[in-house]
């Protein structure tokens, strides 16, 4: 464990429930308690612009282009791409493929007691906001499409159940109210360090707004917003599944 790593963990009981910071912070990012007025862009969307179950719903609407990128599935803990699971089926994966029809099951399928294909995967898709692969992935990428990586804004959806937030303002995102969060982009995945349990931020923002990435508890996608330039190099960075998709499109 590193010394960063360390300094963090000291914070934390044996549950991982975080003891020093009360509830002032999440990881490094600091809860804002008092103006919200930086997530304002956020919550005013006119109606059919960004609505709930859509890409800009998920994300924010208004940006040039959008990508959709898949959370993996695993085996024996380790990442497993969608193409992959689907491939072994003799399927395909889509932009909209949604992960039921890769694996050839009912559209709710978390409560089926057998599911896998040995040899292929084990897990499936990881459902909720971004995993931490995923993001160590976006981030370096991010960070090249924006002038203000050292200030950025987050929101969490206060329904998490790894902590409570009593009289903690929150903003509006379509069918979710947010906690928000500030800090540079490099401690999104501080949450994690403390506690493998706790959720990464549902949505993430610059400053100067350059992009938007936005995923759901009940989401195996993470969506971004951003201009042409960042989601092309999104569609072909290491580490991704990603695929164009439009503001207006269904999510999964």
């Amino acid at each position: 464990m590193n010394e960063e790593s360390e300094a963090d963990v000291r914070g934390a009981d044996e549950s991982g429930a975080d003891v020093s910071g009360a509830e002032a912070s999440y990881g490094r990012l600091r809860v804002e308690e008092t103006d919200l007025a930086p997530a304002r862009w956020l919550t005013e969307r006119r109606p059919g612009y960004g609505d709930f179950g859509t890409v800009a719903g998920v994300a924010a609407p208004g940006f040039a282009a959008y990508a959709r990128v898949l959370h993996p599935a695993s085996l024996d803990e380790r990442p497993v791409r969608w193409e992959t699971v689907a491939a072994a089926y003799g399927r395909r994966v889509e932009a909209l493929t949604d992960w039921h029809e890769v694996i050839g099951v009912e559209r709710f399928y978390q409560n089926a007691q057998e599911y896998g294909l040995p040899g292929v995967w084990d897990e499936h898709a990881a459902e909720g906001p971004t995993p931490g692969e995923v993001a160590r992935a976006l981030m370096p990428v991010l960070a090249r499409h924006t002038g203000t990586p050292e200030r950025c804004w987050f929101g969490l959806w206060e329904g998490y159940g790894r902590r409570e937030w009593p009289g903690t303002p929150t903003f509006p995102a379509p069918e979710r109210d947010e906690i928000l969060l500030s800090g540079p982009l490099a401690d999104v995945l501080s949450p994690e360090i403390l506690d493998p349990f706790l959720e990464l931020p549902d949505l993430w923002w610059p400053q100067d707004r350059a992009w938007c990435v936005g995923g759901d508890v009940d989401l195996v996608s993470t969506y971004v917003g951003g201009s042409e330039e960042l989601i092309t190099e999104l569609l072909t960075t290491a580490g991704l599944e990603a695929h164009r998709v439009e503001a207006g499109d269904g999510v999964g």
